[in-house]
């Protein structure tokens, strides 16, 4: 407590002239409920000693008085009531000195300049709480103007919740959130050193709490069931009526506060976890249509059986893929989507699988070679993008997995059995109709001819340039790839692609890729590129050298620790520079790590911007380019017997489970032979490759992950194109949101506001995520939140249209006064407001949803 007070008006008192001929001034303070006994000993007054009256020490003052000390001043201090005159031994003294009277809550209360006297009462009974001097300077600190007897409970309440505001929804969530917890301190400190009696009282009247049993979790249990039916499209059962609060927008909003606070998310869960067994919502959800509970997230069970009914239409092939799109997107937004965003991503990826399937009715065309190589790159490559997608959500699911399973049989049959078959099959008799004596593509750029069609051009004009090329980034991942780079980097993104070599080997697809005037491959196996063994980074520097003096060959893992220094001492004055990276590969050529390969696409995602980001940044990279020796061929499920093939019997000098190296060739009907002489002059050698995705069967494990082979996914090797250009006009830049709305007043509390993502996502405009929510002119929110992910590709207007629904607290509004809507981007580290709207409020019906 502060006796700053105190001990001013007692110096003011001792050290004023003495009147009536006295040499000294003597105060009396009789403290009758000993209020002050403990604060006595640390109070020191000028010029002026202290002195305790105890039951047995008058005569000793009275002696001390007159004849000891006749000349200092002293405060004589007894913590028992006044006696009666007859009874005082130090009466004749008393007569001619002065007596102080004070009490804590007159202290208090003036320490906090409050002059109203009426609210004497209400500082009174929390004495024990201005004991503590933490507790009083937390109290102050709230700087509470104009004092009012709910002021001062809700001050205590905040400061014995340890809170840094004076805000009693903070107060009831702090208390909600400790009721987790084994023990309640804060109810604890509340009995102790507050008024319990008040917090309940406000909860009455703030949230309409009316149940007789005054306990925390009745209350938790009304402020979920009023959140609930404030989003259910049904009615509430028989049972939950009497818990839905008369004061529905406060409640509504408290728990909306709650959910959305990044840090206390947690323990609001664990909360509503508990209250959802009690309130047997399972039972009530299985009967309720989807459509009733679409916007429902006060509790996790609508997750879970949201989940459940997408799996169950999936696996029965209901097909009503739109209305499954929309139901995820709708729960994007929603508290518990986080938790479940695995899980919704899963099903979404095997929505588009077999949605995909369905638009082409079960049927991959193309009635020729450069047909079927068109629409791979249009469409059908869709398939391997959802399909890892599918895994990487589903290999991330921690609990409740079992769900999937049906519907993890069903991608993977979709995938394996009809997708990779069928496709190539087709390709496969598309090479032995058109392309058995020359197995290139008319009008497919070819990946012998990549670094004259691309690299070359730029050396000629002196211009430095910087090739990537990271092993087995097969096509759908440099899609995606070329997706993110255009948004994260200034300048253009062009992707092409070409048809690699066969067989699809690392060997042969890194020598081809490389300048050269003549390939041959010896009787080792090995790829002579113009007269040099074109394995390992030294002798790629070598054969590059001959095209250009100044240029490198260098692995990614030599320069992934660079510093800046580093980087310009390796590439200063390098015109031409050749950087080779591999993790997928890695990965998958290993059969304890090839079930990871779908996550070293995501790694190599990471470690190409790492390298492109560091290529502008430390040395001013202009041009770069980004392709692959070869693709690959993955499936999760085990092989059959009757998708791998006996290997065929010929004199080879190498072989793998996708392909062979021979001058011979087989007339086995399951294989293909395909003649090398498209690459190597005056060679007789012949790759010799199952048809479709057959394997040769090879002893040991690792025949889910292969390359080698001919199949498109194999042999169409992407080259994506990125040019760093600094002008602000190739900068990403977010999509606008804007409110459609044209009136600025708010006349009832629960109120619709629409809003409109201008433009499409696409090429250099990006997707924004937004918070909106109202607050008045000091900055504290009145309202929910609502999220807006605004990230449509739609062309249509419609579907780039929101409408969110806004509850206002329950207060008193001053229509003179400007409130706002404010648009804030949670992505931006610094400026995180989007947008402010200034809104007038002037409610038409001012109780609590107009009932």
């Amino acid at each position: 407590m502060n006796l700053n007070e105190v001990k001013r008006i007692l110096e003011e008192n001792l050290n004023k002239e003495p009147s009536d001929g006295q040499k000294r001034n003597i105060v009396f303070w009789y403290d009758d409920d000993a209020e002050f006994v403990e604060d006595i000993d640390g109070l020191e007054l000028v010029n002026t000693k202290i002195i305790k009256l105890e039951d047995n020490n008058s005569f000793y003052i009275k002696y001390l008085l007159e004849k000891e000390d006749a000349y200092s001043n002293y405060l004589i201090y007894s913590s028992k009531p006044k006696p009666k005159p007859r009874e005082n031994w130090l009466l004749d003294i008393f007569k001619y000195s002065e007596e102080f009277f004070t009490d804590k809550a007159t202290v208090n209360m003036r320490s906090l300049g409050i002059k109203d006297d009426t609210l004497k009462s209400v500082f009174k009974k929390y004495t024990k709480f201005f004991n503590n001097k933490e507790r009083y300077n937390r109290f102050a600190s709230y700087n509470i103007k104009n004092y009012t007897e709910e002021k001062v409970d809700i001050a205590v309440l905040s400061a014995l919740c340890k809170l840094s505001v004076l805000d009693f929804e903070l107060v009831v969530k702090s208390i909600l959130m400790e009721e987790a917890n084994e023990e309640n301190k804060y109810i604890e400190d509340i009995e102790k050193f507050g008024d319990i009696d008040a917090f309940w009282k406000l909860v009455e009247t703030r949230y309409g709490y009316h149940m007789e049993e005054k306990d925390l979790e009745s209350l938790m249990i009304m402020f979920m069931v009023t959140n609930l039916s404030y989003n259910l499209d049904t009615g509430l059962p028989k049972t939950w009526e009497k818990f839905v609060s008369n004061q529905r927008a406060n409640s509504i909003i408290l728990i909306d506060h709650f959910m959305s606070h990044k840090d206390d998310r947690e323990v609001y869960n664990v909360l509503a976890n508990s209250i959802e067994d009690k309130l047997n919502l399972k039972d009530y959800i299985k009967k309720w249509d989807i459509d009733k509970y679409i916007s429902c997230d006060t509790f996790m069970a609508f997750d879970l059986e949201i989940i459940s009914k997408l799996i169950s239409n999936l696996v029965e092939d209901i097909g009503e893929y739109e209305k499954y799109r929309k139901i995820i997107n709708k729960r994007r937004t929603t508290h518990w989507y986080s938790n479940f965003e695995k899980e919704y991503n899963t099903i979404y990826y095997a929505m588009e699988i077999l949605k995909l399937q369905d638009e082409l009715q079960k049927t991959l065309r193309g009635s020729n070679a450069f047909e079927i190589v068109n629409n791979y790159t249009d469409k059908y490559y869709l398939f391997d993008y959802y399909y890892r997608k599918f895994y990487l959500s589903y290999d991330a699911i921690k609990e409740n997995k079992e769900l999937f399973s049906s519907l993890s049989e069903i991608i993977e049959n979709t995938y394996t059995n009809w997708y990779l078959d069928e496709l190539s099959i087709k390709w496969s008799s598309r090479i032995e109709d058109e392309l058995k004596d020359d197995i290139r593509v008319q009008g497919v750029n070819q990946q012998k001819d990549f670094y004259n069609n691309y690299i070359k051009p730029h050396v000629e004009k002196n211009d430095r340039v910087f090739v990537i090329i990271s092993d087995a980034f097969r096509y759908e991942a440099a899609v995606e790839f070329n997706d993110i780079l255009n948004k994260e980097r200034r300048g253009t993104t062009e992707l092409n692609f070409m048809q690699g070599s066969i067989p699809s080997y690392t060997k042969l697809g890194m020598a081809t890729v490389l300048p050269h005037k003549k390939i041959d491959i010896d009787n080792d196996a090995k790829v002579i590129v113009d007269g040099i063994d074109s394995q390992g980074t030294q002798n790629r520097q070598k054969i590059i050298s001959n095209y250009c003096n100044e240029s490198v060959a260098i692995q990614y893992n030599d320069i992934k620790d660079m510093k800046r220094a580093d980087y310009k001492k390796v590439f200063t004055g390098k015109k031409l520079v050749y950087i080779y990276h591999n993790v997928i590969d890695a990965l998958g050529d290993k059969p304890l790590t090839e079930r990871e390969v779908f996550e070293g696409v995501e790694r190599t995602f990471s470690d190409l911007s790492d390298i492109i980001r560091n290529l502008v940044n430390n040395v001013s990279a202009t041009n770069i380019y980004i392709t692959t020796d070869h693709g690959f061929i993955y499936r999760r499920s085990k092989l059959m017997e009757n998708n791998k093939l006996s290997k065929i019997k010929v004199s080879s000098i190498e072989e793998s489970r996708r392909f062979i190296l021979a001058e011979e060739v087989s007339d086995e009907k399951e294989i293909l032979n395909i003649p090398l002489n498209y690459l190597v002059k005056d060679t007789n050698l012949n790759a010799i490759v199952p048809k479709g995705i057959t394997r040769y069967k090879v002893q040991g494990a690792g025949e889910n992950y292969v390359h080698g082979g001919a199949a498109l996914q194999e042999i169409i090797i992407p080259v994506i194109k990125f040019k760093n250009i600094r002008k602000d006009e190739y900068k990403s830049e977010k999509v606008e949101v804007k409110l459609t709305n044209i009136t600025r007043k708010i006349t009832n509390r629960i109120t619709y506001l629409e809003f409109f993502q201008t433009e499409k996502v696409e090429d250099k405009k990006l997707p924004i995520t937004l918070k909106l929510y109202f607050e008045d002119e000091e900055g504290k929110r009145i309202s929910n939140e609502n999220i807006i992910i605004a990230d449509s590709r739609s062309s249509r207007p419609e579907d780039r249209t929101f409408k969110e629904k806004f509850t206002l607290k329950d207060q008193a509004y001053d229509k003179a006064k400007k409130y706002y809507l404010v648009f804030e981007d949670d992505e931006e580290t610094v400026e995180k407001i989007y947008n402010k709207i200034p809104f007038n409020i002037d409610l038409l019906i001012v109780n609590d949803f107009g009932f």
